[in-house]
């Protein structure tokens, strides 16, 4: 079976394939979408890692650029109205910026991305590489409908096989399968996303030959009965921040200096700065200080920008990045610690994404757990290459990173109310505690429909748009989010009431519960007629 694995990130996406002969996993050149990225390992050896820039500019009607291309000819500086940049971490996030009209066609977050994921395809059949099992790397606090919006895609490319999982645990992976029983953190900190995994790995044993009665719906067992590998997600946290958000509070703080903003230098002006500003950022991470410039010979302005170290720190505490990132890695570890792990048990914490590279990122991490135990020889590929490292486990034992509820409304308060279903960090398979008893809300309802969501905490930068669609600013904002799990193809749960209900008489009683194949399923009784309306209904699949 050909297997290929996507890390879809907010700056730069990654492509692996599993070598069918080798079984190591491979970065894939896509022509002329791809970049190549040359790093120092630790040993000073210099690799060359090629990565596809996840962005897209609309060139002509129907006609897109995408990846090296739109940054090698720098269309973004000269049309930026036409240009889609983290358009993944909308998705994620489950939030859609205004949609966009150019040349008489509407482009949305999830249109340009769903072209972006497309084109890569396309590109592996004209590399004569025609996966059978794709496996797709996803943000920890992805909300249910990015993950449905991944299975539909893979549904219409016409994949056989699509599985999903946490991008920093894909990286955890990759080192943890190196090492049985070994206890890895990861801290994988991209352009929009920060992302952390505590994963444990151990031999399982053998299992017993399947019984007569036991159905395809048990739990995977490894060929042959034979025991495997079998990871163990212990702690996860997040936040919607990342490299992107750095770049924009870069031009800002100098715009401020040089008493400017954005609406005076222009969409243009806009643009240029911020690329300056990422190389400016890049550039830190190796060096104490660097300087860029960039004149505009339309207004005939010269922007000369310069940064150091100790100044970019100061923007991202001021921001509240740093201190994120530590509450980030005080709540896996008080995880853990109720886990009975300490933070000396980690054997070893592993940086990736391009964030990850900042000193000053870095430097706390180190200052957490120590010099020797933090590395990140693989910043770029960690992910991609982890994830392919589930071809290789018997089973990935994880848990609910968002709590889940159902949102009811009050016709007396005239307000919704939650009523929680499971808390986050529940592990699979688990049920409710208890049943949950409703009555109708309208006097003669023929119906009662569970409008059943996620309930997160977010971390996120508090983004505005101006009237193209186009981001003007951004600050870390924390707030809790309900986000329901009901889609354009998917009802939630009905039950339908005979005879219509009475106001004020209890009708019905839920019970919920998640199977092994991570599916939410809920049973409905009728407390009038006692009959069962629903049993075992699915509602949706989990992360």
């Amino acid at each position: 079976m050909v297997t290929v694995a996507i890390d879809f990130g907010t700056s730069n996406t990654v492509v692996c394939i599993l070598n069918p002969d080798t079984q190591i996993a491979e970065t894939l050149r896509l022509g002329e979408m791809s970049r190549i990225f040359q790093l120092k390992n630790s040993s000073g050896d210099i690799l060359e890692i090629p990565v596809v820039p996840t962005c897209v500019f609309v060139k002509n009607p129907g006609e897109l650029v995408l990846g090296e291309k739109v940054r090698s000819q720098r269309l973004a500086q000269s049309q930026p109205g036409r240009f889609f940049k983290a358009f993944k971490r909308d998705l994620a996030a489950d939030f859609q910026p205004p949609a966009r009209n150019i040349d008489g066609e509407t482009y949305t977050s999830e249109s340009v991305a769903e072209q972006f994921i497309k084109t890569i395809y396309k590109q592996l059949f004209n590399q004569n590489i025609q996966p059978k099992k794709l496996i797709f790397t996803v943000p920890v606090g992805a909300f249910e409908r990015y993950l449905d919006w991944f299975r539909d895609l893979a549904e219409n490319l016409g994949v056989e096989e699509v599985q999903l999982i946490d991008e920093s645990t894909a990286a955890a992976l990759g080192y943890a399968i190196k090492r049985p029983g070994s206890l890895v953190l990861v801290v994988d900190f991209g352009g929009g996303t920060l992302d952390l995994s505590l994963v444990r790995t151990a031999v399982t044993p053998p299992l017993p030959p399947r019984s007569p009665g036991e159905t395809n719906l048990a739990p995977p067992r490894s060929p042959g009965g034979l025991g495997g590998l079998r990871a163990e997600v212990l702690a996860k946290s997040d936040a919607y921040i990342g490299g992107e958000d750095i770049d924009i509070w870069i031009v800002e703080d100098y715009l401020r200096q040089i008493g400017s903003s954005r609406a005076e230098v222009g969409g243009v002006g806009w643009q240029n700065l911020l690329e300056i500003a990422e190389k400016l950022k890049i550039q830190v991470s190796q060096v104490n200080e660097a300087k860029e410039s960039w004149f505009d010979d339309e207004n005939f302005m010269s922007y000369d920008l310069q940064l150091n170290r100790d100044k970019l720190e100061q923007i991202l505490e001021s921001r509240q990045l740093l201190e994120q990132l530590r509450e980030c890695l005080d709540e896996v570890l008080s995880i853990a610690l109720g886990k009975g792990i300490s933070k000396a048990d980690i054997e070893q914490v592993l940086l990736v994404g391009g964030t990850s590279l900042i000193p000053a990122v870095s430097n706390l991490v180190v200052s957490y757990f120590g010099r020797q135990k933090v590395k990140r020889d693989k910043p770029f590929e960690a992910v991609a290459h982890g994830a392919l490292a589930l071809t290789q486990l018997a089973s990935v034992d994880d848990y609910l990173r968002h709590s889940y509820a159902i949102r009811l409304w009050e016709p007396y308060a005239k307000a919704y109310a939650y009523s929680p279903i499971f808390s986050k960090e529940m592990k699979y398979p688990c049920e409710s505690s208890e049943e949950l008893t409703l009555q109708v809300a309208i006097e003669g309802q023929r119906e009662i429909r569970l409008d059943i969501g996620e309930v997160a905490q977010v971390s996120q930068a508090e983004v505005t748009f101006n009237e193209k669609g186009q981001m003007t600013s951004s600050l870390l904002n924390k707030h809790s989010d309900f986000r329901s799990l009901e889609s354009h193809h998917q009802e939630v749960c009905v039950a339908h009431l005979n005879p219509p209900g009475v106001l004020g008489i209890d009708r019905v009683s839920v019970s919920f519960e998640v199977d092994e194949r991570r599916v939410l399923l809920a049973t409905v009784r009728d407390l009038v007629t006692g009959q069962v309306l629903v049993a075992k209904g699915a509602i949706a699949k989990l992360q």
